[in-house]
């Protein structure tokens, strides 16, 4: 990934963390980073974007991937059982919040 910059591997290791069955919207990413905007975030995921799991990556109306890759994401969204209305990711039940929701090691260790 040649010519990487700071932000953009920022907004790379976000969406790889993005859990499967989930999204974030473009300007969700920025706000979770606290700099830049949806537009910033939509340019290094046309850059970088395939090297993560980019169809976790929405519109904030839910709306997928480009047209070219469309059927793509649809069908990893219903690979990964990814809340949908029509062909868009139902953001109120797919959106992150931006928490692990694995257990920590920490809490692994009370059990």
């Amino acid at each position: 990934m040649d010519g990487l910059n700071p932000f953009a591997e920022r907004v790379l290791d976000v969406v790889e963390r993005i859990p499967p069955g989930r999204v974030l919207a473009y300007g969700d990413i920025a706000e979770y980073l606290g700099e830049g905007g949806p537009r910033q975030v939509g340019r290094v995921m046309s850059l970088w974007g395939g090297a993560v799991p980019w169809w976790r990556v929405v519109h904030a109306d839910g709306s997928g991937a480009s047209p070219e890759h469309r059927e793509e994401c649809l069908a990893r969204w219903r690979e990964e059982g990814t809340p949908v209305r029509g062909d868009r990711a139902d953001m109120r039940r797919a959106r992150w919040d931006g928490r692990d929701d694995r257990p920590s090691a920490d809490s692994q260790k009370r059990d």
